[in-house]
């Protein structure tokens, strides 16, 4: 019996998973494959923004994969199993909080999904902005890059070519195996990223195996709440059913970047503005906002509310939801 090719794709917050997996779908190495998304927070948005929107794309329910979650993650994976269409290839992308060796743990132990397939590989993309201190304060960042199978950078033209050299030998020390590959504005040909298994913890750090036998204790012994990675870390997750004030968002997120960039580990939106006559999507990593983008169509048809979702770590999100609320009605 053939085994479908699971690629997990992980990488911190705001490393550019959506947009490189948008990138990766349009190739024909990547035809029938299907696709599933896991966020944290109880509005999920990335599913949303993969333009190769299908029956074959699953949102898992809100929270992390490594917790809870994989019950989830094992019951989507048979369903895509059963299902009379042929699948040729499963890609995971995990939340950016989540520890990888979990989720490790679940595809290569369930006898269940054994079955049906194998772990072809872990890709882990780290951002080269904001990497080098992501690696520094962020446990599961460095589990996600010592696991990798591939590493690849983004973001590479909005940083010092020095810096992506220090991160670049960063990772090196830290995965000897793993390659250091670059994507420019998220195009890396799928080639280089799937086909790269069956995974092994061979040659990586030697903590790695343990960590994977840790997680399997962990998951028959112990509840595991969504949150016990970092008690500091929240999500705000708002709705908005009436067109949004362009002024009074931009001048909030403003002052956000200035004042409390640092405590916004990701943002990320699509927005019903006033004047506008189509989506826009909004993304941002602490200081850094990036510029809105247009989407063609509402992803979901009728439903043009907007949804903003912030990733905070020590900051209170009535803080943040009041702000935001007072700069919109201030320039309604």
């Amino acid at each position: 019996m053939r085994q479908i090719p699971v690629t997990l794709l992980t990488g911190f917050l705001g490393a550019g998973k959506t947009t490189l997996l948008n990138r990766l779908l349009r190739q024909p190495e990547m035809a029938q494959t299907a696709v599933l998304i896991n966020e944290f927070g109880e509005i999920g948005l990335d599913h949303l923004l993969v333009e190769k929107l299908d029956e074959d794309t699953v949102l898992l329910a809100a929270g992390c994969l490594c917790c809870t979650i994989r019950g989830d993650l094992s019951r989507a994976l048979r369903d895509l199993a059963a299902r009379p269409q042929p699948i040729r290839r499963v890609v995971i992308e995990t939340t950016g909080l989540a520890d990888p060796a979990p989720i490790l743990q679940t595809l290569m132990s369930d006898p269940l999904l054994l079955r049906d397939y194998r772990l072809d590989g872990v890709v882990t993309l780290v951002d080269a902005v904001h990497g080098m201190a992501t690696l520094d304060a962020q446990p599961e960042a460095l589990r996600q890059a010592a696991v990798a199978d591939r590493i690849v950078l983004t973001k590479t033209d909005m940083a010092p070519p020095d810096a992506v050299e220090a991160l670049r030998a960063r990772l090196l020390a830290l995965n000897p195996i793993a390659p250091v590959l670059t994507a420019i504005d998220g195009e890396i040909a799928a080639a280089e990223l799937v086909d790269a298994g069956p995974f092994s913890a061979d040659g990586k750090l030697p903590d790695i195996g343990a960590w994977i036998s840790a997680a399997g204790h962990d998951h028959h012994h112990h509840h595991h709440d969504v949150n016990r990675h970092d008690a500091r870390i929240r999500a705000l997750c708002l709705r908005f059913e009436e067109p949004l004030s362009w002024e009074g968002l931009a001048s909030y997120l403003e002052m956000m970047a200035i004042t409390q960039g640092q405590h916004v580990l990701r943002m990320k939106a699509v927005l019903n503005l006033k004047g506008q006559r189509g989506p826009v999507v909004m993304h941002g990593v602490q200081h850094s906002f990036h510029p809105p983008r247009m989407l063609e169509a509402w992803p979901e048809g009728d439903d043009q509310s907007s949804r903003i979702v912030f990733i905070l770590r020590d900051l209170d999100p009535n803080v943040v939801e009041t702000g935001l609320r007072a700069f919109l009605d201030a320039a309604a």
